[in-house]
């Protein structure tokens, strides 16, 4: 199954604030918020959604294609994905501005303050799937990731036009959003991943119900964090796959982009949608025990134990064939 993935390419830098953001926000002064918070610690990671989820794939056995932006400081950054199998020959390159820049602080309670600078990912819409498919023949799947909102759109339109079935995955950029756009990303789509808050946020941006959200999209899947993730699918009964539980917490960052390649890859290899969830989320609790969203190490050994401990020994049976490559 060929697989492209679009959306962001980002330098991650990741600090850790050992209390609780809360302690310092006072409820009548939300208004006019002028807060410092002093970082326990600094990480400075790989990241992006599309260069995460890319890489989740390549780790699990599925060569992908990552089609996004970049900047002139990209080298080092791109040799490293090829190294560990993700195509990058797509990746626009700016010649003046530098790769994303998400700078997330994370306190005690998992909480997280972001800001995101966008830098080479404002050229992502030079970026396109034609000139993917011309050189590496028919896709079976595009992911459109959070991204320059204008590629987002025009990489929907081509999806369309080409005929490539695409997973919808607006994640942070629904804030950016009109209604019109959100529903243009979402309408057909074969996939559409959210979280719980952007579940919530997207049907405020598009007016739509949870069932016309399921008409309009063919599988839902929902992340809920530790409380796992529920498949929706128009006119039939929501399934609900557990997290595979863990006590060694590193950093929450990248997480959700796991849950994507772990599933993305199990539905490559003909899995039905409720054991590729399990996969999904048997990747999500390796990369949540580490710092960064890329420096996680598969082992085939541990991560059938922990899919043993979660969901018991037929799923092991059913999963086992699709960790060959660990």
């Amino acid at each position: 199954m060929r697989i492209a993935v679009t959306g962001s390419i980002a330098t991650d830098h990741l600090m850790a604030y050992r209390r609780r953001f809360t302690e310092q926000f006072l409820g009548d002064r939300l208004d006019r918020v002028s807060l410092s918070f002093l970082a326990d610690s600094l990480e400075v990671r790989h990241g992006g959604v599309a260069a995460n989820i890319s890489l989740g794939l390549a780790r699990l056995g599925v060569a992908p294609v990552l089609v996004g932006a970049a900047g002139k400081d990209f080298a080092e950054y791109g040799s490293w994905l090829r190294d560990n199998g993700v195509d990058t020959a797509h990746v626009h390159l700016s010649e003046t501005l530098h790769t994303a820049r998400f700078v997330c602080t994370t306190d005690l309670d998992h909480n997280q303050i972001a800001t995101f600078y966008a830098g080479a990912m404002t050229e992502a819409v030079h970026a396109t799937l034609t000139s993917v498919q011309e050189r590496t023949g028919r896709l079976d799947l595009a992911l459109v990731g959070p991204n320059d909102p204008r590629a987002m759109l025009l990489l929907t339109r081509e999806c369309r036009r080409l005929g490539i079935p695409f997973a919808a995955d607006p994640s942070q950029q629904l804030a950016r959003l009109s209604g019109p756009e959100a529903r243009r990303l979402v309408r057909g789509a074969r996939f559409l991943f959210t979280n719980e808050y952007e579940a919530a946020l997207l049907q405020e941006r598009t007016g739509w119900t949870e069932e016309e959200v399921l008409r309009q999209a063919g599988v839902w899947l929902l992340t809920r964090g530790a409380a796992g993730v529920d498949i929706g699918r128009s006119g039939q009964p929501w399934l609900h796959v557990d997290a595979v539980p863990t006590t060694a917490v590193g950093e929450p960052t990248g997480v959700g982009d796991a849950f994507r390649a772990g599933f993305l890859a199990g539905v490559a290899g003909g899995l039905s949608y409720e054991p590729a969830a399990r996969l999904g989320c048997a990747l999500a609790t390796v990369v949540l025990q580490v710092v960064g969203t890329q420096e996680y190490k598969l082992s085939a050994t541990e991560m059938l134990a922990s899919i043993e401990a979660s969901y018991g020994s037929d799923a092991v049976r059913e999963l086992e064939p699709h960790l060959p490559s660990l």
